[in-house]
């Protein structure tokens, strides 16, 4: 077998042998979608979310927070309705639960997929090479993995978990990446007169420029910092 082959072979495989991990991947990849349709037909009971005192703010960081690091919501959607429902002030509040959603999600990728980059690296010996080459511009790489406005916020999570990327570097170049895309929303949701019409705000040819600025900015950025790294070496 070829090595291409093995790695193509590794994830049906990792996938069957690990039932855990795989509905964790499938959760991930299809519970946002699941949800933002479920909210979407009972988004009235959502606009009665309006937290007023210090309590009721934690509370609010504390559900946005579980609902985007378990992949219940995705950022982008809980982004427009905290606009949308808490105007400017709600910004440091969505910050906030953005940032302890990283670490939910993580700390559920890592527990899920405890033994994937060992069980990768044994099907390709040249992977783990690979990757610590690439050691010095891992945080690049966070980066413009979180601007891309086409890879998923759970799904990015849990790739940084399963190749055992530390925490901390995660948040100290993920949380910065991900800030435009969420800013952009949380504007769209201020700027609405009502939330449907905050949903087409989204589709706006403004908004819809800055998206595929930062499509072609990631692409550009990660095959740059990842060609680069591997010269370099």
């Amino acid at each position: 077998m070829t090595k291409k082959g093995s790695i193509f072979n590794f994830f049906p495989e990792y996938l069957h042998l690990h039932p855990i991990a795989s509905l964790s991947w499938l959760w991930v990849a299809v519970a946002p979608a699941i949800g933002s349709l479920l909210a979407l037909k009972n988004y009235e009971l959502l606009l009665q979310v309006q937290p007023q005192t210090f309590i009721e703010h934690l509370l609010f960081i504390l559900g946005a927070a579980l609902v985007m690091g378990l992949a219940i919501l995705p950022t982008t959607f809980t982004a427009l309705l905290s606009g949308f429902v808490l105007g400017w002030m709600g910004l440091f509040d969505i910050l906030v639960a953005y940032t302890l959603a990283n670490v939910i999600g993580y700390s559920l990728g890592k527990a899920t997929n405890a033994d994937f980059l060992q069980i990768l690296t044994l099907k390709s010996p040249s992977l783990q090479s690979e990757i610590d080459q690439r050691k010095d511009n891992l945080g690049k790489l966070i980066f413009f993995i979180r601007i891309s406005p086409i890879i998923p916020f759970a799904i990015s999570n849990f790739l940084f978990a399963s190749l055992q990327i530390p925490l901390k570097k995660v948040l100290i170049y993920g949380v910065p990446g991900m800030l435009p895309r969420t800013v952009l929303a949380f504007l769209a949701g201020i700027l609405a007169n009502d939330f449907l019409n905050a949903r087409e705000n989204l589709k706006d040819p403004l908004q819809v420029g800055f998206l595929i600025f930062f499509l072609v900015l990631s692409v550009w950025g990660i095959w740059y910092n990842w060609k680069k790294a591997g010269k370099e070496k």
